[in-house]
């Protein structure tokens, strides 16, 4: 869970004088670690998997089951046990959690790419589920589930030993203190982030609707029963992080939802104006002064890029105001644009509504949001024509602008109550709780990659960012939460509630307390997301493909249509880490990390740590960014002993899985993916507004059954072809499909650097092409996975072709497709998601009353179905299908030698009395 250092933490009101020296001293470590390490190149793949365990004490005469407060006693022997066997072929290593009951374990070596490892994962996996219970103790168990069911409901009964409720730390009102990690980062953690916040944290989930749920028996019935939501065929979204103004309204034990019958569904929000989301702002480009054509762009304000491309009168724009530079919007390029002149009588930006498109017939081939060249004839007329239909263009402004240029459809979109809002049916009743152990109490499954350079890395980080929600939909484990069933299956919005420290001001309400001098911004800067969220930022640079038809000039762009949601950062960090040479992506991903602050600093760490050879305080914000990807720059190598480590990715999305064959089957199928996705030069982009959208539908009850998801529709370019009407651009996978194989001339595209690096790849992020070759569509996870039309075909296919590709061997082809089998028949339906089987054991259970309510006997029989499932003693068809788990035990847990040290007499004849009755050798004929 982060960097965990020995040492004494400061009390938040004591470390409040040292965060800005930490956040600058962070850039300047990143920056030196950048310098030291940006040529870095030919690393082989290195990966490896994290797996979180709960540790629970079982009461079979009272039906109960507990938190067993012992981790740490339970990691250090597992260690100590693991420094005893450390020239075994296969090992562990186990490290701490937050909880008091959870442990984390890994493969003490990295897997390699080979893909005889995809063998060892599984292997692995059953092999840290075999060590750990050869230290728990008779009425202890260890089932692979991502969150204890009875967290915060049992009161000082829910732990072993007991527990008192509360404590300063945490102040809640539903659990004590002494469950948390004795390590003093998670305490501290914990309380920083509330005080920081200035009150506790607020995690409200809906809460699921039985036919008896008494919170509901005033509420009227949904469309399709207690199992529908707004209508058959909708997906509920719970907005987490963006019920400030819902609870205003109806307190802690209700929240309001949206439901996703429209393309629109994800703009509807828990709250009015101050919570709506977010949207960037569309600008004109209007110069008008004799001889002026349009704008440069800028690096920093009043900074002139000369060797740019620069956008036309006539282009739009897509940017945020400034807010420490009055008369400034930044772009999703990273460059900035004046609204209006310096003495604010030429106005040369005028917002203008989102629905409004630009004219210029380059920038509409190339694909982009962000301005190319503008056809040279027809100025006025097109301006005109933007200027239609109620758009109004602001006057020259003399400071920053407000909305009221937005047309009445616009503003009811981005900002206003609508009638959604205050539809009772929208109206849940919530399971709330209010400390930080509830969320990073939740177990997960982790994955991490080396990639041979930092630019995959980047390119990795920006494809598996689209895949984060797809995979937690598919891998949903958490339908129960404080002894209640939760109308959602996933954990991340629950996280994402429990460390979210945002100031009253930075989610968007009105702040007496504002402001705070040594939080970052003030602690008034508006920030959209908690600290635990989606990526904002794709950060992959690639390299202009427009460079060589348009000249040098197009070199410093950044083009895409992508980032189209808003970037807070830090302005100071930016322009500092752009002057470091550092590339607009990578400068504005680094500089929206540091709009946060350090959250834990300890004594003696802070200017005493060397900027230019270590990075602590770049990894104290690094690592409390829990992002659902996270970028990872090698660390130092502080000995000539410590390993060489390399550029990573972390994937850090997909839930618990209840056996170690799910767990290695997704391990395997992601390990694959991103070989795919190099291998076959795909790309996966969409905006982040739409991943953003799939990840508020990915926590949604059965989503992985039931639910669409926003996809590409070609992850090739299209090709040119002729259907004799004239020319018609097809997918590249179509002619697979319809049996086509016939080829075609080799495309530039095709071309590849001095690092095998495609031109293609390269030019990912600026949405080369037409519209069409950028689209995306909703898909179910089936079409997803399995393929769609002609044109997509499907994930796992793509697999199968890669596993063709390079040969793979029989041993380890045959272990793959039983994984892929079993993802495509979760991705179908035909096997159930470990959420959805939970909440069906709860409902079916003889002492179920139909009230939501999960009792103590209930969860006792759920914990111990689970840990039977994952051992391998209980089958479970509609989980697993055919696949039979073989049975895990304690013995063979370490490998034993064949040992010939000299041996005592006395113990020789210890062990001879054993065997006293059995025949001797001359009784045998």
């Amino acid at each position: 869970m982060g960097l965990l250092k020995v040492g004494v933490p400061q009390k938040w009101e004591d470390s409040k004088k040292n965060l800005r020296y930490i956040r600058q001293a962070g850039i300047r470590q990143f920056i030196s670690t950048y310098n030291r390490v940006k040529d870095l190149k030919g690393d082989d793949l290195l990966w490896g998997d994290e797996i979180e365990y709960g540790i629970f004490v079982v009461d079979e005469e009272t039906k109960k089951v507990r938190l067993a407060l012992r981790a740490k006693e339970i990691m250090d022997e597992l260690n100590r046990k693991e420094k005893l066997n450390t020239d075994l072929s296969e090992g562990c290593n186990w490290v701490p959690e937050y909880g008091a009951w959870m442990v984390e374990a890994t493969p003490d070596r990295p897997y390699t790419g080979f893909a005889t490892d995809l063998l060892r994962v599984e292997r692995n996996m059953r092999l840290r589920r075999r060590r750990l219970l050869t230290v728990l103790g008779e009425n202890e168990i260890a089932p692979t589930v991502s969150s204890f069911p009875m967290l915060g409901a049992m009161g000082e009964d829910g732990t072993v030993p007991p527990t008192s409720v509360g404590g300063p730390v945490t102040l809640s009102s539903y659990i004590g203190d002494s469950i948390i990690n004795p390590h003093p980062r998670f305490g501290t953690l914990s309380a920083n982030i509330r005080q920081r916040r200035g009150e506790k944290v607020n995690i409200r989930v809906p809460l699921f609707r039985d036919v008896k749920t008494p919170e509901y028996q005033d509420y009227p019935l949904p469309a399709g029963g207690v199992d529908g939501c707004c209508g058959s065929d909708s997906q509920q979204l719970w907005r987490y992080g963006k019920g400030d103004v819902s609870i205003e309204k109806h307190g802690k034990d209700k929240l309001v939802v949206g439901c996703s019958t429209s393309s629109k569904d994800e703009q509807f929000q828990d709250g009015s104006v101050g919570d709506a989301i977010v949207t960037l702002q569309k600008w004109l480009v209007d110069v008008q002064c004799e001889g002026c054509r349009g704008l440069f762009y800028r690096s920093a304000p009043n900074q002139i890029v000369p060797d740019a491309d620069w956008p036309r009168n006539g282009d739009i724009v897509l940017g945020s105001e400034v807010p420490d530079e009055p008369g400034w919007i930044r772009l999703q390029n990273g460059y900035y644009l004046p609204i209006h002149s310096d003495d604010g009588k030429i106005a040369f930006l005028h917002k203008v509504s989102t629905r409004t498109k630009t004219s210029n017939s380059e920038m509409k081939r190339i694909g982009s949001n962000t301005p190319l060249f503008r056809a040279g004839s027809g100025m006025e007329q097109d301006i005109s024509t933007l200027l239609e239909g109620g758009v109004a263009v602001m006057a020259p402004p003399v400071a920053p602008m407000s909305d009221t240029s937005l047309s009445t459809d616009e503003t009811k979109s981005v900002g206003t109550t609508s009638t959604e809002d205050t539809n009772r049916e929208n109206v849940r009743a919530a399971i709330h709780m209010d400390a930080m152990a509830f969320g990073m109490g939740c177990c997960c499954l982790q994955i991490t990659f080396q990639a041979k350079d930092m630019d995959e890395s980047r390119f990795i980080y920006d494809q598996l960012a689209v895949m984060a929600p797809i995979m937690m939909a598919l891998t949903a484990s958490t339908p129960i939460l404080k002894g209640r069933i939760a109308d959602t299956d996933a954990r991340w919005g629950i996280i994402s509630e429990s460390v979210d420290d945002r100031t009253p001001a930075e989610r968007g309400r009105e702040d007496a307390s504002a402001p705070y001098d040594e939080l970052a911004g003030k602690g008034q800067r508006r920030i959209y997301k908690s600290r635990y969220d989606c990526i904002s930022t794709y950060i992959y640079q690639g390299a202009s493909l427009a460079e060589a038809e348009y000249g040098s000039g197009l070199a410093n762009r950044v083009l895409n249509i992508y980032n189209d949601i808003p970037v807070p950062i830090d302005e100071k960090s930016y322009r500092q880490l752009r002057d470091a040479g550092i590339d607009p992506a990578l400068a504005q991903h680094v500089a929206h990390l540091f709009i946060r602050d350090p959250l834990v600093i300890f004594n003696g760490a802070v200017e005493e740590v060397d900027d230019e050879t270590q990075t602590e305080h770049w990894e104290s914000i690094q690592s409390t960014n829990w992002q659902t990807v996270r970028w990872k720059p090698p660390p130092p190598r502080n000995s000539p002993n410590d390993p060489h480590i390399g550029w990573r990715t972390e994937f850090r999305s997909m839930e618990m899985q209840l056996t170690d064959f799910e767990n290695a089957a997704f391990t395997a199928f992601i390990v694959l993916l991103t070989r795919v996705i190099l291998t076959f030069d795909l790309n996966l982009y969409i905006p982040l507004s739409r991943v953003d959208a799939n990840m508020q539908r990915a926590h949604s009850r059965n989503a992985s059954a039931k639910g669409k998801f926003f996809f590409r529709r070609h992850m090739a370019p299209l090709e040119e072809g002729d259907d004799g009407y004239g020319v018609k651009y097809t997918s590249m996978f179509s002619r697979a499909v319809n049996g086509n194989n016939g080829s075609t001339p080799r495309s530039e595209l095709d071309e590849v650097d001095e690092n095998g690096v495609s031109r293609q790849r390269r030019a990912t992020p600026f949405a080369s092409g037409s519209v069409e070759e950028n689209a995306y569509e909703e898909m179910t996870m089936a079409e997803i996975m399995t393929g769609k039309g002609d044109y997509f075909p499907g994930l796992i296919p793509l697999v199968f072709a890669y596993l063709d590709h390079i040969n793979c061997d029989s041993v380890t082809r045959q272990k793959v497709e039983k994984y892929l089998d079993f993802i495509e028949k979760r991705a179908t339906g035909k096997l159930l998601t470990p959420a959805t089987w939970m909440r069906n054991y709860v409902r079916s259970h003889p002492a179920y009353k139909g009230d939501s309510v999960v009792t103590d006997e209930i969860a006792y029989d759920l914990m111990q179905t689970c840990k039977e499932i994952g051992l391998g003693q209980l089958h479970v068809p509609e989980l697993l299908d055919g696949v039979k788990i073989d049975e895990i035990t304690a013995e063979g847990a370490y490998e034993v030698k064949l040992d010939s040290q000299r041996l005592q007499n006395e113990r020789i004849l210890q062990l001879l009395r054993r065997y006293k009755g059995r025949k001797s050798f001359s009784a045998v004929p």
